[in-house]
């Protein structure tokens, strides 16, 4: 049984400020974890293990504060999916446990890569690390290299005292495949390559489905419902933290600070679509108010004449008499 309209304002209007409030807060941690994990990069998966061995700590904190991040999401993506649906019948209201799972995914993920990120530094650092690579294969690839850049950039690439450049190149990927096989062989890596990756497609069609409804409903406007599912087809392909754009938007719409307020769909607890291109131009060509008529712009009839080149004022034509 579909709710009311009075059901349903009153819903949004409780919860409306404590979504946008949690979305801000989600995005905040989000922004928090990858300033603390900049610190943990490197070149190849060589420096980049020994970065994460040297900043465990950092390593957990970002994926604690990523995870929660994530958590948090799950309000506005649900507050948006309710609304929406709430003002249309055509919606799969099934779709909805996808919404929720989507950042829960992403959660997850970060926290079990995180953890197969340290087993894997410390087996590296420790020298249990083992290479799939020989000398002659790393010797091979880096005769390639330096065919390709030339002298000059290959020297200065591979600069190690004590070490040719071609030996300090044959080194380097040696102890980048080994990384590359600690962090292959940990014991959560696939598992969460694969949370990863349910949470890409699943904010994506999260995003895509719930900002195609809320622009028919008018809940969102063409350009910002355009954004989020262009936002979500991003994420797909790995770029999930430029989607905080439209989480910071949706945050300031659920709390009532968007610049130029809400659309009216918000305040009717019903759907107002927007108009298309073609009824917009019908509306500005139709007469602001067909009833009233402009008697300025009215000609009146000519009076008849009466033959003498006056009118009788009774508009009836006179007859002369014959004698």
């Amino acid at each position: 049984m579909g709710k009311t309209r009075k059901q349903i304002l009153e819903w949004e209007s409780k919860w409306s400020v404590p979504a946008g409030a949690v979305t801000f807060a989600g995005v905040g941690l989000l922004i928090a974890s990858a300033f603390i994990i900049a610190s943990v990069t490197g070149s190849g998966d060589a420096e980049l293990l020994q970065k994460a061995q040297e900043h465990s700590s950092d390593v957990s904190l970002s994926a604690a504060l990523e995870a929660i991040g994530f958590v948090f999401l799950v309000a506005p993506l649900y507050f948006l999916f309710r609304a929406a649906s709430s003002r249309t019948d055509q919606m799969r209201n099934q779709l909805v446990g996808l919404v929720i799972a989507a950042p829960l995914f992403f959660a997850a993920s970060a926290v079990l890569n995180a953890a197969a990120t340290n087993e894997a530094a410390d087996q590296f650092t420790a020298g249990e690390a083992k290479s799939t690579l020989t000398a002659k294969e790393a010797g091979a690839e880096c005769k390639s290299d330096l065919k390709d850049k030339g002298a000059k950039e290959f020297g200065e690439e591979h600069e190690a005292a004590g070490e040719t450049p071609t030996e300090d190149c044959v080194t380097t990927k040696v102890s980048n495949d080994e990384a590359t096989n600690a962090l292959s062989d940990a014991t959560y890596h696939g598992v969460a390559v694969g949370l990863g990756l349910g949470g890409r497609l699943g904010l994506a069609v999260a995003l895509v489905y719930s900002c195609l409804y809320g622009m028919r409903t008018g809940l969102l406007t063409r350009f910002w419902g355009s954004l989020g599912m262009a936002l979500g087809v991003a994420a797909l392909l790995l770029l999930v933290q430029f989607t905080l754009i439209f989480f910071i938007y949706l945050g300031l719409l659920l709390i009532g600070k968007l610049p130029g307020g809400r659309p009216p769909a918000w305040a009717a607890g019903e759907a107002i679509p927007w108009p298309t291109p073609g009824q917009k131009v019908a509306a500005e060509m139709k007469p602001k108010d067909p009833d009233v008529i402009d008697v300025d712009a009215v000609e009146e009839p000519p009076e008849p004449s009466n033959g003498n080149g006056t009118s009788d004022g009774t508009g009836r034509r006179k007859r002369k008499r014959r004698g």
